[in-house]
């Protein structure tokens, strides 16, 4: 490979990594042409950027980054996908999927500015919530204690309506 074109894959990967916020590394070394297909196309979908690199070129996009990536260094050894989302958890539930046969393994990821290491940690990435679902909760637990307040106000509304009445018309 020529050195313009080393430079350029460099340059490409360096955009990746500022382009989305989450990547992970994984090793698809076990997977048949078939099953690569399928997990591209189930990539696709839920909107994940699958690409194949060279580890050597990765770990020069890596020094070129405003981001110190030096804890992912060491999963930089054999066959190396990377996996960009631009949502943290999304890319974990899909490996988590496929991962009953051990195949494909995660080496590493970066995810909500965080270092993962190791297949170990697929199951915590997975239940990584995003920003959304983070949103939403906090919204549910905001509104609850309000719906629960007008819900009894208003099942009430007669029983206290009569209670006005009757302190109204009590003489003093």
């Amino acid at each position: 490979m020529r050195k313009e074109v080393k430079d350029t894959i460099i340059v490409e990967l360096g955009k990746q990594l500022t382009a989305y916020p989450h990547f992970y590394l994984v090793d698809l070394s076990g997977l048949n042409a078939e099953d690569t297909s399928d997990l591209r196309r189930k990539c696709f979908k839920k909107e994940i950027k699958l690409v194949m690199v060279k580890n050597t070129l990765l770990r020069k996009a890596f020094e070129a980054s405003d981001v110190d990536f030096e804890p992912l260094y060491d999963s930089l050894k054999g066959n190396t996908a990377v996996m960009f989302a631009n949502v943290a958890n999304v890319p974990g539930r899909l490996l988590k999927e496929y991962t009953k046969e051990g195949i494909p393994a995660l080496k590493a990821a970066y995810a909500e500015e965080g270092f993962y290491v190791g297949a170990d940690k697929l199951e915590e990435l997975a239940s990584l919530k995003s920003k959304n679902e983070l949103i939403a909760e906090v919204v549910a637990l905001l509104q609850s204690p309000a719906k629960n307040v007008i819900s009894a106000l208003q099942s009430s509304a007669g029983t206290i309506h009569g209670v006005l009445k009757t302190l109204g018309e009590r003489p003093e």
